[in-house]
């Protein structure tokens, strides 16, 4: 497919993100499809950072192989990315502040110089406004129009009005026009493809899709990647009539949810793999009372603090046993920000529906990036259903009442004539605990083994409700890859260059990783030819899943797990080491 991609580096607290952001919507706003994939460091200041927008008129679902245009801020970014320049690109960069000769990029690749620093020097003494310079020759040379970048300026700075709205549109201007007198336009440059699409996170995507689905309460404490969830809830908690709370920690946060959740609201929490493993024994408790809660992890890479910036999915073990002792639960994970929104309205529909905790899997990859979504592609449609509905019958309510599929009639506190008991110990079907002075009589024995066999029979229900797996490609095909998450993004872009190259793959993913259907997924395994499991993690995770699940085994694995998303290359190639040499 036709394609263009746009990277701009620096050092954290240059303002790269809002220069890739105002490229992004720029694209979007013109009607393409964009990836934008944010790059930073854990610091405020310093350290590499960068932002590579790549659009094209078909959906790209990463942020692809290479650069065509390249703004660089620091001489680092021209070491870093100027090897990844294609033929007939840029590296737009300031003389004042380092030179660029042609012998450091590819054959083919033009360094412009543009005086940014003098530019912004008209305007005021503020360095950071070389940005708006910068951003103006990159708009000519990707073939934005001046006026959607004035108009993404204009709407990015919001409430700050007057001079330096003025500054900032007067310098862009000027780098656009010097651009124009000293390079062309790029060959690949973006057209008007149709009206604006919508540009969003997989975070607020989440956010978003939680609030179609009902959520009324959130608590959540603060970590990467998973903050801007809060934020994005926080802004728009009083039209949507959402209760926000931060809490003063990760334990308080899913125990807010929890406590919402028994009070008859639908609930969740936010955080990642460090937040999560505080959040165990509430899980536990959840599963224990059997009241219904959504948590979501955006995995980034551990262990402990490890790469607290950077992508992996390496919190599927943690969230298969997350929790002393067996109670159901059922793990989703959204691929794309168009996934996110109705995998989450899923979540809660579940929760509520089998009362029981559902997390969702997310990572800082799919988190944290921007990627366009089609209006259509939205529905607000859901009306979340009300499994709320137990009639009064006095001292006869038995919450935990033995039923075929496992779940009981439930109530909320305060129901005249539904009064009953809801501890964290084991209980017969009125709540009274087994525990203390009952366990080990042979009844209670008993009792405690019909409850357990009760709870756990939901998981056959979810096996069968959950959003099923996908088969995406030709049903023939020589290879299947096998993905869930944010990687599937790479690996579809990579199934498009075998198929350019004659080598059609097709592509079995998971949006519910747990629990799956094991004959459904034995057969569909045993059609394919041969199988690629894609994973970003060390011991192949969900490969272990499905192994575990229904005997199967991949051999034919690409694992990643140095922080870093898979690119469609690495992709392609590993798949073309298995296709012409069976993987040896």
């Amino acid at each position: 497919m036709s394609e263009l991609t746009v990277c701009i580096g620096g050092q954290a607290g240059d303002g790269i993100q809002s220069i890739g952001e105002t490229v992004a919507r720029s694209f979007s706003r013109l009607g393409l499809h964009v990836f934008g994939m944010n790059a930073y460091q854990s610091v405020i200041r310093g350290g590499h950072v960068y932002y590579t927008a790549r659009t094209s008129t078909e959906r790209p679902y990463s942020q692809g192989d290479g650069v065509d245009i390249l703004y660089a801020l620091d001489r680092q970014t021209v070491d870093v990315h100027g090897p990844g320049v294609r033929p007939g690109g840029y590296v737009v960069f300031d003389a004042e502040k380092f030179a660029v000769a042609a012998s450091d990029l590819p054959p083919g690749v033009t360094a412009l110089a543009v005086p940014t620093l003098e530019i912004a020097r008209k305007y005021t003494t503020q360095s950071i406004l070389q940005n708006g310079a910068g951003v103006g020759a990159v708009a000519f040379l990707a073939g934005i129009p001046l006026d959607v970048l004035h108009e993404v300026l204009t709407d990015s700075f919001g409430r700050k009005k007057g001079e330096i709205v003025d500054w900032n549109l007067g310098a862009s201007a000027a780098g656009y026009q010097f651009a124009g007198a000293h390079a062309k336009v790029h060959a690949s440059a973006v057209h008007k493809a149709g009206p604006p699409k919508l540009l969003m996170t997989g975070n607020q995507a989440i956010a978003l899709g939680a609030a179609a689905g009902g959520l009324k309460f959130l608590a959540q404490y603060p970590m990467t990647p998973a903050s801007s969830i809060m934020h994005w809830m926080a802004d728009h908690s009083h039209s949507l009539g959402i209760v926000v709370k931060q809490a003063e920690d990760e334990l308080a946060s899913i125990n807010m949810a929890i406590g919402a959740s028994f009070g008859g609201v639908r609930a969740m929490t936010a955080t990642s793999g460090g937040g999560f493993s505080l959040m165990v024994e509430a899980l536990g408790m959840a599963g224990m009372t059997e009241t219904p809660v959504v948590v979501v992890d955006s995995q980034r890479a551990g262990p402990s603090t490890g790469l607290p910036t950077k992508t992996e999915q390496g919190d599927l073990n943690l969230m298969l046993g997350a929790g002393q002792g067996e109670f159901p639960r059922a793990i989703l994970a959204p691929s794309h920000p168009k996934e996110a929104i109705p995998i989450m309205v899923e979540a809660f529909r579940l929760a509520e529906k089998w009362q029981t905790p559902v997390m969702v899997a997310s990572d800082l990859h799919l988190s944290e990036n921007h990627a366009t979504v089609d209006r259509e592609e939205i529905s607000f449609d859901f009306e979340p259903e009300n499994l709320i509905a137990v009639e009064p019958n006095g001292h006869d309510y038995k919450r935990y009442q033995y039923t075929e599929s496992g779940v009981s009639p439930r109530a909320v506190p305060g129901q005249a004539g539904l009064q009953f008991i809801a501890g964290s110990d084991e209980h017969d079907e009125k709540g009274h605990l087994v525990s203390d002075v009952k366990s080990g009589i042979p009844h209670w024995v008993a009792e405690r083994a019909r409850m357990m066999d009760k709870r756990m029979h939901k998981l056959e229900g979810l096996r069968h409700d959950s959003p099923p797996m996908v088969l995406e490609g030709p049903a023939d095909a020589p290879l299947t890859f096998v993905a869930w998450g944010s990687t599937i993004g790479a690996v579809r872009d990579a199934m498009r260059v075998l198929a350019a190259q004659g080598r059609p793959t097709n592509l079995l993913h998971f949006p519910t990783v747990y629990p799956v259907d094991p004959q459904a997924v034995k057969e569909a395994i045993g059609r394919a030819h041969r199988t690629l499991l894609v994973e970003a993690n060390f011991t192949g995770q969900f490969g272990r899943l499905l192994r575990a699940e229904t005997g199967v085994e991949l051999p034919e694995r690409l694992l990643k797990y140095d922080g870093e998303p898979f690119s469609p290359h690495e992709i392609v190639a590993r798949a073309l080491e298995v296709l012409n040499h069976g993987g040896k």
